[in-house]
């Protein structure tokens, strides 16, 4: 008997129990059961820009090289008087180095006896020009007389003398022409002399190394003692900034950002040498020509930078941040609040519901849509985006005001994420 009784009391409490649950469902499937996270909308500077990573290099550089072989036997002075080192300053035409100029001078003695050999070889061949001019004077005379007495009548002139003066005129104008070249040939051996003297002092000055630029020494590569060989390229020996007040930074930037680049666009830069502070610049140039690294395809922007102070110095890495675009007291509203989107539609007010479902007006890249908080609910609000810093957006919409909330994400929403997983293990009960 009891046992009859107390089925219809335990299938009434499981029907109360599933009527309540049911109820709960129906709540819960009409209400946000996610906490939201608001970020605020401020007012202030955003600011666009491109980064990129390069290398300070002095404006203008000079490699001096050494035109002679030879060891290297003295350094010259800096401006400062003492001997030329790393970080001289040094005026154009100033000394940088002497090689040994023994070999040298010698070639230069040689070259000076073979002019000298020439010239007096010119002076012997003008004089027998002369002589050999005499003769042929003397020979024409001869062959006129000649030629009179064999006419006359009677001839006067044996056939075998006639025909001596016409020999010995011919043979002289023979011999004036063979002293002509000569002289000539001796002109060309002073020529000769000449331009192996002129080569052979030009090789001696070639032992004083001197500056072609004002400037400061950035590198020595070559020590007293030590022997340079100049062969088809002439080996370096110092490396010379003109101007280190002045320098410029070679950065690497990115194809697809180079459209962005400008001359004259404003720049800020740091190096690790100064931690915390800020360096500015211009850009100056961009360069046409590419290079690939790691199959990114990279153009070289060259940056202007003011170094009055001479703080910065060559070949410091340089993190470059090219300002493509600036806005000052804008709107900015958080990045992710732009990206942020409701889960479902339970979240939503109910009167923006069916807004909610619309895409942003007519699919306008700039036009976005921020959701902002409405009771337990959110709201939609259509906004103009402009520029990002990557961090935040100004945007313009005339039901924005600095100070309101904008929903950026759900508490809660991650771990709900994880349950959702397909791909993570499953607890058994």
């Amino acid at each position: 008997m009891q046992r009859l009784l107390k089925t219809p009391v335990l299938v009434t409490t499981v029907a109360l129990l599933a009527t309540a649950s049911g109820a709960w469902w129906w709540h819960v499937r009409g209400t946000p059961h996610l906490a939201f996270l608001t970020m605020p909308v401020t007012r202030g500077e955003v600011v666009a820009t491109i980064s990129a990573t390069g290398t300070i290099e002095p404006r203008e550089s000079v490699d001096v090289g050494a035109q002679v072989g030879g060891r290297v036997i003295a350094f010259g002075t800096g401006v400062d008087g003492k001997t030329i080192d790393f970080g001289s300053a040094v005026k154009k035409g100033a000394v940088l180095a002497k090689i040994d100029d023994s070999v040298y001078a010698a070639d230069l003695a040689t070259a000076k006896a073979q002019l000298e050999q020439a010239q007096a070889g010119k002076l012997s061949a003008e004089a027998n020009l002369k002589q050999m001019k005499a003769k042929l004077d003397l020979a024409e005379a001869q062959w006129k007389q000649a030629q009179g007495l064999y006419q006359a009548t009677p001839r006067l002139l044996a056939q075998s003398d006639y025909d001596t003066a016409k020999a010995n005129y011919e043979v002289a104008q023979s011999d004036v022409s063979v002293a002509g070249a000569g002289v000539a040939e001796a002109k060309s051996s002073i020529v000769q002399a000449q331009a192996g003297l002129q080569k052979a002092q030009q090789n001696l000055d070639f032992c004083i190394i001197k500056s072609p630029v004002s400037g400061i020494i950035i590198d020595r590569r070559v020590n007293i003692g030590q022997t340079v060989v100049a062969s088809l390229n002439a080996p370096s020996l110092f490396l010379i900034a003109e101007d280190l007040s002045k320098m410029q930074i070679w950065a690497a930037v990115n194809e697809g950002d180079i459209g962005r680049i400008r001359r004259g666009m404003p720049v800020t830069f740091t190096v690790d040498a100064f931690p915390g502070q800020t360096f500015q610049g211009n850009v100056s140039e961009v360069r046409l020509n590419a290079t690939m690294n790691q199959n990114v395809v990279l153009y070289t922007v060259v940056v202007d930078i003011d170094n009055s102070d001479k703080r910065l110095f060559p070949y410091l890495t340089a993190n470059v941040r090219f300002i493509a675009d600036r806005a000052n007291n804008a709107l900015l509203v958080p990045n992710a609040a732009l990206r942020w989107t409701p889960s479902s539609l339970a979240e939503v007010a109910p009167d923006e519901r069916q807004s909610a479902i619309d895409p942003p007006a007519n699919n306008v890249p700039s036009r976005k849509r921020v959701w902002l908080r409405d009771g337990q609910f959110v709201r939609p609000l259509e906004v103009t985006a402009g520029i990002s810093d990557g961090v935040n957006t100004s945007v313009t919409a005339k039901a924005l005001r600095a100070g309101e909330e904008v929903v950026s994400g759900e508490a809660g929403a991650a771990a709900q994420s994880a349950l959702n997983n397909p791909f993570l293990p499953r607890r058994r009960h």
